[in-house]
């Protein structure tokens, strides 16, 4: 597990679109060691030549393991240069009840068996709904992580599950060491944001990261951000650092 700080480049869609090798070097020179890209199935080749040029290291790639994009998703990860593949969402119903966590379980199960074929692995990637959904006095998040196989991992997303109602500290010192990856991002802790540099915002930023198992990857994430996205990502390295 890589403790070099990553961003996920969501953050940063829109200058990525405009330029991607320009994006990727502002990236690292504003102290970001990797990157956690989105839709991996999606020009893997020409990504990771930006990358190198960069000198970027890809930690995790979020996409969509039980779709129809997982056979390219899988096929991209050692072109991208990791081992790691993030189911990035599942909408509300997959939460909503024992069954159907049982059945969302099941299917990320089902997903790891495949990618372990391939000698890589699977994870989940939470919102707030998952948080926020109570199954039997419990987070549907934790719940799920019973159903799971130890070989599914977590990427706990704090602002989301502080959004969610969480205490995040708790639930991350609950879920133990599921726990490989954090999604970092800060500010009101609402649905609606937008987002801050980490520190400038309401969610427990260092408790959390005080809970979480040691050598988790901590990924800088901004949805939606509510300053220039560079300059909060500069700060929010600063910070992390």
């Amino acid at each position: 597990m890589s403790t070099v700080l990553a961003v996920q480049l969501f953050t940063v869609r829109d200058r990525l679109a405009a330029d991607r090798p320009g994006t990727l070097r502002a990236l690292a020179d504003a102290g970001y060691g990797a990157v956690e890209p989105f839709q991996a199935h999606r020009d893997p080749h020409a990504l990771r030549a930006d990358l190198d040029a960069a000198g970027l290291s890809v930690c995790s790639a979020h996409t969509d393991v039980l779709g129809a994009d997982a056979d390219a998703a899988f096929a991209a990860a050692p072109v991208l240069g990791t081992d790691t593949l993030i189911q990035a969402y599942l909408p509300p119903e997959r939460f909503a009840g024992p069954d159907a966590i049982a059945d969302t379980a099941r299917r990320l199960d089902a997903a790891a068996v495949r990618a372990a074929d391939l000698g890589l692995r699977v994870g989940y990637h939470n919102h707030h709904w998952e948080v926020s959904t109570r199954v039997g006095g419990r987070t549907a998040l934790e719940v799920l992580a019973d159903r799971l196989t130890p070989e599914v991992l977590l990427e706990v997303d704090l602002y989301w599950a502080a959004t969610g109602g969480a205490d995040v500290p708790a639930l991350l010192a609950r879920l133990g060491d599921r726990v490989r990856y954090l999604h970092v991002k800060d500010g009101p802790a609402t649905i609606e944001g937008p987002m801050t540099a980490v520190g400038d915002g309401v969610v427990p930023i260092g408790p959390a990261l005080a809970a979480a198992p040691p050598g988790t990857q901590r990924i800088v994430e901004l949805d939606h951000c509510a300053t220039d996205v560079l300059e909060a990502l500069r700060a929010s390295a600063a910070v992390l650092r």
